[in-house]
C-alpha cells in the first residue's frame, strides 16, 4: 500500500500504567503509520508509570520489536499536558501529533493530515462522545471552561482539545518561550497561527484517569500563566481601596472641622484607621504590580514571528548569479 503523506510523521503519545494493553496498542499504531506516511516515528511518554510498563516498552525496542519506536519515561507522573511536551520537543518529524489512543481515535489521523499539510499550522480534532466520569468533576470542568473563555476568549475543550497536528513551525516558536511546557497547551490557539478544528464521534477504549483535586490544580496553573487579568483584578481593588480610604479620611477631617457634637475619640480612631488600610492598599497595589512585570518577563515569547511567507517565482538576483557563473574569464560563456 502506497503511503499517503510524503512528509515525516511523529505521533506522540503519553501512558501511565497501561502495560497490558502497550504491544498490541502500539502494534496496532506502526501498522497504521506505515501505511500512512513514508517517514514516521512513534514517540512514546511513560508518565511515571509503577506497573511493568517501562519492562514492555523497553521490550518493544529491542531487536525484533517494534521500529521507529523512541521511548520516554518521566522519573514521576506530571500533569498531562507537561508529559506531552516531553515528547513533543524530542520529536523530530515535520509534523508532530498528539493524542491519548485510550480516549482518541487514530482513525482521523489521514483527515488531520491532510488539512495540515495543506498549510494550516495547527489543526485540532474534538471527540463528540466524552467518556465517563464523575458527576463532581464534570460540574467542575464545565464552570472552569465558561471562566475561562470568559477571561480569554478560548474554550480549552472544544476550541483546543488535546488531539491535535502541529507543524515544526509551531513546535519552533513554542520553544521559544522561557517555559514551554506551561503555555504547550492553549498557545497554538492564541498565537495567531493558522488552525482548523474537525469534529468526530468515537467511543473511548476507557476512561481516562483524572482527579478533581490534581484537574483544579492544573486548571489554575493554566489560567494564571495564560492571562494576567486575576492579578491584575487585585490590583484594581488594591486601587479602589486606597481612594476609598483616601475619601474616606477627608470625609472625617471635615466632620471634625465643620461638626461640633462629634464623639470624643471617633475623628483619631477613623483617620488611624483608615489611614492603615490606605497604607495596606498601596502596598498590595505595589506588590501586584510587581508581579505583573514579573509574569509578563517569564512569559515573554519572541518579539515577533512571521506566520505565513511568500517568495516570487522569478528572482532576479539568482538568474544574475546563474549567469556570472556561466562565464568564462574572457567574459564569454
Amino acid at each position: 500500500m502506497t503511503a499517503s503523506v510524503s512528509a515525516f510523521i511523529s505521533v506522540v503519545y503519553v501512558m501511565r500504567n497501561h502495560g497490558v494493553h502497550l504491544a498490541p496498542l502500539l502494534s496496532e499504531t506502526v501498522g497504521r503509520l506505515r501505511a500512512l506516511a513514508t517517514d514516521y516515528e512513534l514517540v512514546v511518554v511513560d508518565n511515571g508509570s509503577t506497573d511493568d510498563s517501562i519492562a514492555r516498552l523497553r521490550a518493544l525496542t529491542r531487536e525484533g520489536g517494534l521500529p521507529n519506536l523512541q521511548v520516554y519515561a518521566l522519573t514521576q507522573a506530571v500533569a498531562w499536558e507537561t508529559a506531552a511536551w516531553a515528547g513533543v520537543e524530542s520529536a523530530l518529524g515535520d509534523f508532530i501529533v498528539v493524542l491519548d489512543p485510550l480516549t482518541d481515535d487514530l482513525s482521523v489521523l489521514p483527515q488531520l493530515l491532510e488539512t495540515a499539510v495543506t498549510g494550516t499550522d495547527v489543526v485540532f480534532a474534538n471527540n463528540q462522545a466524552r467518556p465517563r466520569l464523575g458527576v463532581a468533576y464534570r460540574l467542575a470542568n464545565a464552570a472552569f471552561n465558561r471562566g475561562f473563555r470568559w477571561l480569554n476568549g478560548v474554550d480549552p475543550e472544544t476550541e483546543a482539545p488535546q488531539y491535535r497536528v502541529m507543524s515544526k513551525t509551531v513546535v519552533n516558536y513554542i520553544l521559544q518561550h522561557p517555559r514551554p511546557a506551561a503555555i504547550y497547551r492553549l498557545l497554538p490557539v492564541t498565537a495567531g497561527f493558522t488552525r482548523a478544528n474537525v469534529t468526530y464521534r468515537y467511543e473511548p477504549r476507557t476512561s481516562p484517569e483524572k482527579k478533581l483535586g490534581q484537574s483544579i490544580d492544573r486548571g489554575m496553573r493554566l489560567l494564571v500563566s495564560s492571562t494576567r487579568l486575576p492579578i491584575r483584578l487585585v490590583t484594581m481593588l488594591s486601587t479602589f481601596g486606597a481612594l476609598a480610604n483616601l475619601l474616606y479620611s477627608v470625609y472625617v477631617l471635615v466632620i471634625a472641622i465643620f461638626k461640633a457634637d462629634v464623639a470624643p475619640g471617633w475623628v483619631s480612631l477613623s483617620l488611624q484607621q483608615s489611614g492603615m488600610f490606605l497604607l495596606i492598599s498601596l502596598v498590595l497595589l505595589v506588590l501586584g504590580e510587581y508581579i505583573l512585570h514579573m509574569a509578563a518577563l517569564s512569559n515573554e515569547g519572541p518579539s515577533f514571528h512571521v506566520a505565513q511567507e511568500f517568495t516570487s517565482a522569478r528572482l532576479e538576483r539568482l538568474e544574475r548569479v546563474n549567469v556570472e557563473r556561466t562565464a568564462g574569464p574572457s567574459g564569454r560563456a
